[in-house]
Order: structure tokens, then sequence, then C-alpha cells
């Protein structure tokens, strides 16, 4: 099977369909799996309790902080405070303990940025691994929850920040042997878009700007994540691709890896569909979010727009990352 994420069709056809189908059903639970979904929520009385898991098995530079905005990102996207973090380590034989420090050194300073707490987990040497393998389970809380499918029919597409910041970042720390033909002043700034993957600021401010949904974007890119927001809320949508903002390290890199930006991971991006799009931007500016309006929800269709002519938006393959 291919590297990368089960595609759309086989996750929901062996993944979730039968576990909605045969799983029990508790009041306490809001939110179902879903294709697309950020979190699990509960509605634990005061407060609904939000839970998502991923694993970082893409990149091996700076694993610690990517495990730790990745899984927070989920929260916040769903309109929540991330509260705390369990982190599973599968480490190969090769490693070292200056390394196995190094990756927990990530972990807590990157957890104290974002006043989130390190709840415990498990770490362990492996022959099943060839490299460090991150696995964590983050939980938060909110008052109002606001899911990847609440978007409504004529909304507005906000991005914010630019395509790829993730992938972009592991280019330039893993596979900088790659890239020998690229500025080496490049390479040094696109290593710096790390520090830039946290969502959980402009999460804030689209809650309270009149978010209807929000999704984190990361494997498939901002595309594939454009997709899942529409599939999620059972809606179409339109998007401008000259409109998606790309920063300039990005695109080089890219085209020497002859990758597709919008294609590629891109945790520290975040989509937010609303009504009122110029409050929205106004709120995010005034918050110091750089956003952009990419696209607009419709009641049906799922397309891309691209000087002039309109393509059909298919759902997301295997991410560029892994093509490399």
């Amino acid at each position: 099977m291919k590297i990368g994420k089960l595609s759309n069709s086989l996750l929901e056809s062996i993944i979730i369909e039968p576990i909605n189908k045969n799983s029990v059903d508790r009041k306490e639970v809001l939110l179902k799996p879903s294709i697309g979904e950020d979190c699990a929520a509960l509605d634990l009385g005061e407060n609904i309790c939000l839970l998502s898991t991923d694993p970082i098995t893409g990149a091996i530079e700076d694993i610690g902080k990517l495990a730790i905005n990745i899984n927070a990102n989920d929260i916040a996207s769903s309109g929540g405070e991330p509260i705390g973090i369990m982190v599973t380590a599968l480490l190969p034989q090769s490693i070292t303990e200056k390394e196995i420090a190094k990756i927990i050194e990530d972990l807590y300073s990157e957890a104290r940025k974002i006043d989130i707490a390190i709840l415990g987990g498990h770490t362990e040497i492996t022959d099943a691994v060839n490299k460090p393998i991150l696995s964590c389970t983050v939980i938060g809380k909110t008052k109002k929850l606001i899911s990847s499918g609440g978007a409504k029919a004529g909304d507005s597409v906000i991005m914010t920040k630019y395509a790829g910041l993730e992938g972009t970042a592991i280019f330039a720390s893993d596979k900088a042997y790659l890239l020998k033909n690229v500025d080496k002043r490049i390479l040094e700034k696109a290593k710096t878009f790390g520090e830039n993957l946290s969502v959980i600021k402009e999460g804030e401010v689209a809650v309270k700007a009149g978010a209807n949904a929000m999704h984190d974007v990361t494997e498939g890119g901002i595309l594939g994540a454009c997709w899942e927001i529409a599939n999620c809320s059972g809606l179409g949508i339109e998007i401008e691709v000259e409109k998606i903002p790309i920063l300039k390290e990005t695109r080089v890199i890219c085209d020497e890896l002859k990758v597709n930006p919008l294609k590629l991971i891109s945790s520290g991006s975040m989509l937010i569909a609303c009504r009122d799009y110029k409050k929205m931007l106004c709120e995010l500016e005034k918050a110091g979010i750089f956003a952009t309006k990419i696209g607009i929800m419709t009641e049906s269709g799922r397309y891309v727009i691209e000087k002039g002519k309109k393509y059909i938006l298919s759902e997301p393959d295997v991410d560029e990352l892994y093509k490399v």
C-alpha cells in the first residue's frame, strides 16, 4: 500500500464505517469519528472535553516540537484550549541517549510556550522502527464546540498564514542533501518556518469573530483541507488558487523537489469558514495573524479555479512529503 494516511474512501469503508456501526453509543459523545474532523468531543457537564491523537512519522529533526503543535492544533481547531498531552515514543536501537534527551527537551520546551502540560506516556526502544516515532494524545476543553463540519453554504473560506509551512521546514531540515542547488540562505530561512506551526492564537480569535467551522491544514495540504471541510459539512466549495499565499522559500524548495506546495503538509495554517469575512480578517489582523480569503462554500460541487478555468477538486491523495 502507499505510504501515508489511508485514502479517504478506504478510511471510510474499512475503518470509520465499521467503528460507527458497531461502537457503543454513549450520550456523552458529541462527535463520532468522521473524515476531516479534528477531535472527538465529550459532554462532561460544565465543559466539553476535546480529545485528539496524531503521530509524527514524516520528520526526524524537531519531532518533539512538531508533536506538541500538531496535536494542540486539533484542539484549537475545535474551538478549545489544550490542557495536556501524553506522548508515546518508539525509538530505534541506533538512537543515542543524547538524541533522546534532545527530543524530550523539545517536547517540554514547546509545551511551555503554549501552556500545555505533559501528562505522561511511554518510551520504548524497539526494532519495529528505523527512526524515532512519536504518537500523542491531547486533551482540551471548550464551552462552545466548533467542528470541521459546521460550515454553511455562502460562508467565506479564510486561510491563515501560508501554504506548505511544515513541509518546507521538514524538507530544509531533513532533506537538505537533495537541495544542493538551493541557496543556503533560503534553506536557513525555511528551517525557521517550524517556529510558526501553532494555530492556537487564530483559533481563539476565530471563535470570537464568528467562525462556523475550523480545520487545521495537515497531510494533503491546503487543497486537501479544503476538500475535507467541504466533505465534513456536506457542501461544495470553490477555491481560487491564485489567492493562496505561498512564501518564496516554499516555492523554490518545492520547485527543486518537483512537488506541489498546495498538496504539502501545512501545519501552522488554519481554514476558517465564516459569514462575515471582513470582520474575520480584521480581527485576525489585529491579533497579528496574516490571513487571506481564498474561496467560498457552496451548495454542491467541489472546484478549484485557476487562471479563470474551473477544475474538480479531488479528494486528497498521499501527501507530497512522502513523494520525496
